[in-house]
């Protein structure tokens, strides 16, 4: 399996540069993954394809403003951090721009000194380990001086923060929003509630690794980065519960997907717990709790669109996707949606 196999064509005026004035007024396609059939719908109309008794899984998830802007304390240099990662002892995996000014034993200041940073070590792929010093609450430091981590291909700027946050984000810790559940509004939830459909909440925070293009011809010699995932008991059994009386999860976003298939046992049930995971999901990958997806438009030749691939099928989602670009979807972070039914 090439990773070529999943490249379309995207003209660059279909990339969102902002999200749209109501969130589930966006656009929904929705893709029968039996048939190929596509249906073109408004993102509230996606009430209409969840039923009593199904469970909604969404990504609780909150994105931390994780890009600082600061300089080499002894030349006055511009530096750009992007925390990924947080390990012990305020240490943060970071990717660092530029890199070659960030040596080992390096010091960055941030805000006039509110916030020291410390190269400490190597990580993968040209990553940093950086060392924190600051008084007081790191969260509080980090929200006074750091800003939301939009990716690459958002040049304008953001005028709201929370834009870039689901209307039920809960714990800090993505470099990335999970994206799938921006369409969501607190009434859009309600009305899904009232309507009999259970709602459970799953943790990952999502690194920038699930984003990037994969680097390798071989779909197979591709690496995940891990990323760190909770599941409590009370989203188990209402996950288990569906399974059991034969009704329909439905994850909204790849996170979601990976989280519950992170945790699937043999049997097509779901296990609280919390750790890392890793989990590739590319065409030929059997399922073993999710039923449905709602999803975004996501970079070709990316694991994202692997993922999709393997619950609707690859010809289908290609087909989808040039069908989106004759339609003018909007595609990634700020984008349209589908639901993959």
């Amino acid at each position: 399996m090439k990773t070529s196999d999943f490249y379309f064509d995207l003209p660059e005026e279909l990339i969102a540069q902002v999200p749209i004035l109501d969130r589930s007024s966006s656009k929904l396609m929705v893709l029968d993954k039996e048939t190929g059939n596509i249906e073109h719908k408004i993102f509230k109309n996606v009430i209409d394809y969840l039923n009593p008794g199904d469970c909604l899984v969404l990504n609780d998830t909150r994105v931390i403003p994780a890009r600082l802007i600061g300089e080499k304390v002894d030349t006055g240099g511009k530096i750009e951090f992007l925390l990924l990662k947080r390990h012990e002892d305020d240490t943060w995996e970071s990717l660092v721009k530029p890199g070659k000014r960030a040596k080992i034993g390096t010091k960055f200041s941030f805000g006039e000194g509110k916030l020291i940073g410390e190269v400490v070590g190597m990580g993968p792929e040209g990553s940093r380990i950086i060392k924190f010093h600051y008084e007081g609450i790191f969260e509080e430091v980090l929200d006074e001086l750091g800003n939301m981590p939009l990716p690459p291909y958002i040049t304008e700027r953001l005028e709201e923060r929370e834009r870039y946050q689901t209307v039920y984000s809960k714990h800090n810790g993505s470099a990335a929003a999970p994206t799938a559940g921006l369409h969501f509004t607190e009434e859009l939830l309600q009305q899904i509630k009232d309507k009999g459909v259970d709602i459970a909440f799953v943790t990952l925070h999502v690194g920038l690794g699930t984003f990037r293009p994969v680097k390798v011809d071989d779909v197979l010699a591709h690496e995940m980065h891990s990323e760190y995932y909770v599941v409590t008991k009370e989203a188990a059994d209402k996950i288990n519960k569906a399974k059991e009386n034969g009704n329909n999860v439905i994850c909204v976003g790849t996170t979601s997907s990976r989280t519950v298939e992170s945790v699937a046992t043999d049997d097509n049930r779901v296990q609280e717990g919390s750790g890392w995971t890793s989990i590739f999901i590319y065409p030929g990958y059997k399922f073993k709790v999710v039923d449905k997806l709602i999803t975004n438009f996501h970079l070709p030749e990316s694991t994202l669109i692997m993922l999709v691939s393997a619950l609707a099928g690859q010809e289908n989602v290609l087909n989808a996707y040039k069908i989106a670009v004759e339609e003018k979807y909007r595609f990634f972070s700020f984008g349209d949606a589908m639901i993959i039914k």
